[in-house]
């Protein structure tokens, strides 16, 4: 005691600043010294989840893997199979251990087809797994009802359709996404049928994700995507410019045409570039007749158009624009002119001190 409160009377006998220091250091060392403990606790929860993680992956994919492997020969669920299943649906009780056995029927929906997908989607009924999925569409964080989508898309519930249809038009873009990936993955074409009262923005990554969806499956027959064509909602119009194209629907040229006078000018030259994969002559005359009112994007597109679809009756016009002031449209024309009529490129070549040719598009054109 006596030292302690010799320790003391020389600490108070200290400037301040001095005395600051040292109680801050004390402070840092004990909270070294808790940081420390906790860390060790924090590792060993972590080891031992970790642990019991891989006991019960061992001890379900087991389980998982004989009920998939001991049907009965007719399609129905063996005596096996049932007391799996009863087995598990006190296990997905618990919170861990339905994480473990959805990652493992995850893989394993990766793995088999057929009878054995049908086998996992019943026991996912039947263990009460999908009242869990169910449950999240009606949570308020966002992201968790996002991820039960998710769930009900990778285990293909088509049962609860009318409720995930509900989170087409959701406010979050996430869930929203989830949502129409879940009705074209499970109903294809008819899938789509939120377009017809979607409001919000199609993203361009949502629209690659549908189309990645819908051309897993094969020989579909295409619905009438004219309606979205139609669409005051221009990524709607955008993504069904992108079906027209890979679909090949002819069909639906004539508004095509209608939407080359659209007020966005993406979607105008997106209309262009579409009549060009379908061969569409009759825009290719409108377009070239209203040249000088198109803006540089679509003069551009225009040409790209040309030059799959020329025809020799287009040479005089094409002769018109060999010199223009834009560095692409000047190469599409004398791509072109090359392509028809090679004599008069040669002609326009021996030429090259002309004062609006550019000698490096003339010879990159001639050594193409």
């Amino acid at each position: 005691m006596p030292d302690i409160q010799n320790i003391m009377d020389q600490y108070h006998d200290l400037p301040f600043l001095i005395q600051l220091a040292w109680a801050l250091s004390g402070v840092l060392s004990i909270a070294i010294v808790l940081l420390t403990i906790y860390l060790k606790i924090i590792r060993s929860y972590l080891r031992k989840k970790a642990q019991h993680h891989l006991a019960y992956k061992n001890k379900y994919e087991i389980f998982l893997v004989e009920y998939l492997y001991s049907g009965n020969d007719d399609g129905s669920l063996s005596d096996t199979q049932q007391t799996i299943i009863k087995k598990l649906k006190t296990s997905v009780k618990n919170k861990a251990k339905r994480k473990v056995i959805i990652s493992i029927l995850y893989k394993l929906m990766n793995e088999v087809s057929g009878e054995m997908s049908d086998y996992i989607k019943t026991l996912y009924h039947e263990t009460g797994l999908i009242n869990f999925a169910i449950d999240r569409l009606y949570n308020k964080n966002w992201y968790i009802a996002a991820k039960g989508i998710g769930e009900l898309t990778r285990f293909n519930i088509e049962d609860v359709n009318e409720k995930v249809s509900e989170y087409a038009l959701h406010p979050r873009r996430e869930v929203r996404n989830e949502a129409h990936l879940y009705l074209v993955n499970l109903f294809r074409f008819e899938g789509l049928e939120f377009l017809n009262n979607l409001k919000t923005p199609l993203s361009e990554w949502a629209q690659v994700q549908l189309l990645e969806t819908l051309q897993k499956f094969d020989d579909q027959q295409i619905c009438d995507i004219k309606p979205w064509l139609r669409s005051s909602n221009n990524s709607v119009v955008l993504f069904a410019l992108k079906l027209a194209k890979i679909y090949n629907q002819f069909e639906v040229q004539d508004t095509l045409m209608e939407l080359l006078n659209h007020e966005n000018k993406t979607v105008r030259i997106a209309s262009i570039e579409v009549l060009t994969n379908l061969y569409g002559l009759e825009a290719k005359e409108m377009l070239k007749a209203n040249f000088k009112d198109l803006s540089l994007e679509e003069q551009i597109s225009f040409f790209e158009m040309l030059e799959k679809l020329v025809i020799p009756s287009d040479e005089p016009f094409i002769e018109k624009h060999l010199f223009h002031k834009n560095f692409e449209i000047q190469l599409l024309a004398l791509k072109i002119l090359k392509s028809i009529n090679l004599d008069k490129f040669m002609a326009i070549d021996k030429k090259s001190n002309h004062k609006k040719a550019n000698p490096e598009i003339l010879k990159f054109v001639k050594s193409t």
